[in-house]
């Protein structure tokens, strides 16, 4: 490599970048409870997920939030509310862990 060009360092997606910090990751510490006194952890994210990708994937189940919202709202049908519930609490989970994660 010429002395001139800045050296390119993989990212986690593979591509390159002149960028030598780590892209930021979940943490793997934001956990969803289920149940009386929230003492039974339905999920967790796993540490690791580039904190832009959860976001995304987070931004895609809130769209989702919304039309399941609409849906069962309209149609009178609780078990998309509840779908929605759950789907909403994934997506809180991943928006807090990635947020962890970019403060590290």
């Amino acid at each position: 490599m010429p002395a001139n060009e800045p050296s390119q360092a993989p990212t986690i997606s593979g591509r390159l970048s002149n960028d030598h910090r780590p892209h930021p990751t979940t943490v793997g510490k934001t956990k969803f409870y289920q149940g009386e006194g929230q003492t039974d952890a339905l999920f967790c994210i796993e540490p690791g997920i580039p904190c832009q990708h959860a976001r995304d994937q987070a931004s895609e189940l809130m769209g989702c939030v919304r039309d399941l919202t609409i849906t069962g709202i309209m149609e009178e049908k609780p078990q998309m509310l509840w779908a929605a519930y759950y789907l909403s609490a994934l997506a809180k989970a991943l928006m807090d862990d990635a947020e962890l994660g970019m403060q590290h």
